[in-house]
């Protein structure tokens, strides 16, 4: 690991050097590629130097105590010393490990979220409608910015559903662990007898892809407009602005009816559309590299049962790792922030633990 860090500070410092010169400056996109790989890099060469400056210390420490002739009080404050040096040393490995893990190459990317009512009808619509504002919320939160690109509502204010992308620097770091499930436990306002109901709603997060990334094809794609509609099928434009997008090959359907432009409902539309067939991809390969392991974690399963909401009891609990919390209304406020820095830390440990197993 050690060699590995070296390595890094040396090209650390390297493009330091290649930033500081007047023709990187001139090249944008040289310097934008240096700048990045830069910003990468910072976190982990300053852990490094805080570990190298805890092991000079434990050193200096340890050669004082070894070398005797120290009054009473001096010795004292030198074994703190030591001790300090020792456990910071200690920690300093242990972060050094986590930010050498490999990184999710999709993190720092936008997202498109797609919520869906599933089992519960209307009351799985209404909670539909609550998890976008939550998760819009949060990302306001974040000073990531939020842009509607499909919406289907039904006459009570819930949605069948919705799509729609979060554009923000490591926008997907923060969203991913939300594909799966949604359950809610609730008395609808319907419900004269004040039963509890049990609803789903489906959640997907996936990146948004480059076209580099996804080629389409323009002679597979099969393109129909349709006029807007609102709530019970009501329409709301006179003019067929929608767009719906057919692939061909993968039989993928997307709808777009949020602009009242055509152009601009086909670019969000094909945007989608590069998603999902991204995300597929991602899939199989991901599947293909976790065949021979025994446990696959942070998969995003859209049919894992992840999360359920308990209104009667203000309770929320994350079933993916035991996490349960006692402030419903403050989570469907959009403060998310305690389940998703849980989740990152427990998919970044079982990465750690696979890593070491494998080494």
């Amino acid at each position: 690991m050690f060699d590995k860090l070296a390595a890094v500070e040396n090209r650390y410092e390297q493009i330091s050097v290649e930033l500081s010169r007047p023709e990187t400056a001139a090249d944008t996109a040289t310097f934008t590629k240096l700048m990045k790989e830069h910003g990468e890099l910072t976190p982990i060469v300053e852990k490094y130097r805080e570990y190298k400056t805890a092991v000079e210390s434990e050193q200096e420490a340890k050669g004082l105590l070894d070398g005797g002739n120290l009054d009473k009080d001096f010795k004292e404050l030198v074994e703190e010393e030591y001790e300090t040096a020792k456990l910071n040393k200690s920690v300093f490995a242990d972060e050094l490990k986590i930010l050498l893990l490999p990184k999710d190459p999709n993190d720092s990317k936008n997202v498109i979220v797609e919520i869906r009512g599933g089992a519960g009808g209307e009351e799985a619509a209404l909670f539909a409608a609550e998890l976008y504002r939550m998760y819009s919320m949060y990302a306001e939160s974040k000073h990531f910015s939020t842009e509607i690109t499909n919406l289907n509502e039904t006459e009570l204010g819930g949605y069948k559903e919705i799509s729609f992308m979060i554009e923000g620097i490591g926008a997907y770091s923060k969203f991913k662990y939300e594909s799966g499930v949604h359950r809610v436990q609730r008395v609808p306002d319907t419900e004269t007898q004040g039963r509890i109901h049990t609803s789903t709603v489906t959640v997907a997060v996936l990146p948004e892809a480059d076209e580099v990334e996804v080629d389409i094809n323009p002679a597979d794609l099969k393109i129909d407009t349709f006029r807007s509609s609102g709530a019970g099928g009501q329409h709301i434009n006179k003019t067929s602005s929608a767009i719906r997008v057919t692939h061909i090959p993968s039989g993928t359907v997307v709808e777009c009816q949020d602009e009242r432009s055509q152009l601009k409902n086909k670019e969000k539309a094909l945007k989608v559309l590069r998603a999902r067939l991204y995300d597929v991809a991602k899939t199989e390969h991901d599947a293909a590299i976790a065949s021979d392991r025994k446990t696959q974690v942070g998969t995003g399963d859209r049919s894992e049962r992840i999360r359920t909401y308990n209104f009667p009891q203000g309770r929320v609990t994350d079933h993916r790792i035991g996490l349960t919390l006692y402030k419903l209304e403050d989570i469907m406020n959009g403060n998310i922030d305690e389940i998703v820095d849980a989740l990152i830390t427990y998919y970044r440990t079982k990465a750690l633990e696979n890593q070491e197993n494998e080494g």
